[in-house]
């Protein structure tokens, strides 16, 4: 066996362990995840020094993800913890009824069985991978980016001891220990083994893997996310919840892209969301309606409509009224998180009925649609797709399903 094949055999050996271990016994692993990590920061820290020295060659946004400070490191171990306080999504009854002959049916939450993490940049994705995998029964395998491996490989190895000692077998966590990019090509074809890829990164990573692979993967496509200020929006509340929309972290796939403006907002609140994201250093690229009302904005382009910056840059376009927002969303949104900002019951359920996207929004920063603001804690992403999970993909959303029947002796007729 190859070692990418030994690691996929290995794994789908401890998912089966993994399957029947009680849920006290993974969540004391969880638990003690979070000591061994605390237990070895400054292993970590040093790691990620390493990392960041070969990083030079990094983007400002790739290094910023790369690296692990004390807030990431914090958040971290506060992802594991949570991840063990959470009711087990495995064993929930789905469904139950007893038909007329007296068959007992119930339809039951399992796991899946193995995971195949892909991603860049974030040690972070590797604890929560970890956290999230192990929350719902499920064994994973992770290969991180080049840039990160010495500091996965250290997050990797903690974890694994943590496990082990929790009396569960180590290989329900595993990295891929090399930055060989032969190795993910490798790791498409262990279908054998493999019954889910998650990758998280940039559009060409998911489609390549998408394109070299049998195993069903949960796409994570762009992030194109919208906001429409209502005509009645309050003015106070717009320039706060577009500010952070867009400005709380512009790298990220929840951020806002393209803020649509009702035409008949008054100039007023219309010029103060405009400034208020400017003091913020945001460019604006605006529809010529919009330029017309607020001097001085570059002209955006039609690529702008379909473009996610992830940089502080902002398409704005004046629209007449919800029906147009709403179209605008539908031809160029990416079904991931869009919102209203406005008074109006009924422009709100309007808006939620006819927007198809993952998170929809009311009077709320896009910024909001993760896993922790959900309720959820540690997520693996946030899926775009329709099937099999939509939006922040935690443990719950890791779990499949069996139909369970019991009968006394029944026959078909």
């Amino acid at each position: 066996m190859t070692l990418i094949e030994t690691i996929a055999a290995n794994a789908q050996a401890a998912a089966a362990i993994l399957r029947t271990a009680s849920s006290q016994c993974r969540a004391a692993a969880l638990e003690a995840m979070a000591g061994k990590l605390i237990a070895c920061r400054d292993e970590v820290f040093r790691a990620n020094a390493s990392d960041m020295a070969d990083a030079s060659h990094l983007t400002a946004a790739l290094q910023k993800r790369l690296r692990v400070d004390d807030k990431v490191f914090a958040y971290m171990t506060k992802r594991l913890r949570e991840a063990a306080a959470l009711p087990d999504p495995v064993g929930r009854v789905l469904e139950e009824r007893v038909m007329p002959s007296g068959l007992a049916v119930r339809k039951v939450a399992v796991p899946i069985g193995v995971l195949a993490m892909i991603y860049e940049a974030r040690p972070n994705v590797t604890s929560d991978a970890a956290a999230v995998a192990l929350k719902s029964a499920n064994a994973v395998i992770l290969k991180g980016g080049s840039e990160s491996l010495r500091t996965n490989l250290v997050l990797a190895e903690a974890m694994r001891g943590a496990v082990r000692e929790a009396g569960l077998p180590e290989d329900v966590i595993q990295i891929v220990p090399t930055a060989d990019r032969a190795a993910v090509a490798e790791l498409l074809k262990m279908d054998p083994y493999i019954d889910l890829i998650i990758p998280r990164g940039g559009k060409s990573l998911i489609q390549a893997i998408e394109a070299g692979s049998r195993i069903p993967v949960l796409k994570h496509y762009d992030g194109i996310c919208h906001q429409y200020v209502a005509a009645d929006a309050d003015p106070e509340m717009a320039v706060r919840v577009v500010v952070n929309s867009k400005c709380q972290n512009v790298a990220v796939c929840n951020a806002l892209e393209t803020l649509l403006v009702d035409a008949a907002l008054p100039d007023a609140a219309l010029r103060g969301i405009a400034d208020a994201l400017r003091e913020k250093g945001v460019e604006l690229r605006g529809c010529e309606r919009f330029r017309a009302r607020v001097p001085g904005c570059a002209a955006a382009t039609d690529a702008d409509w379909d473009t996610e910056y992830l940089d502080k840059v902002l398409s704005v376009r004046v629209v007449d009224g919800i029906d147009e927002a709403i179209a605008h969303i539908a031809e160029h949104g990416s079904h991931h998180t869009d919102g209203i900002i406005t008074q109006s019951p009924a422009l709100a359920e309007k808006f939620t009925a006819n927007v198809d996207s993952a998170s929809v929004l009311v009077n709320a920063s896009t910024r909001l649609s993760g896993g922790g603001d959900y309720g959820m804690g540690a997520v693996v992403g946030i899926s775009t797709g329709k099937l099999h999970a939509r939006g922040p993909v935690g443990p719950a959303e890791l779990c499949t399903s069996k139909w369970i029947a019991t009968g006394t002796g029944q026959l078909r007729d």
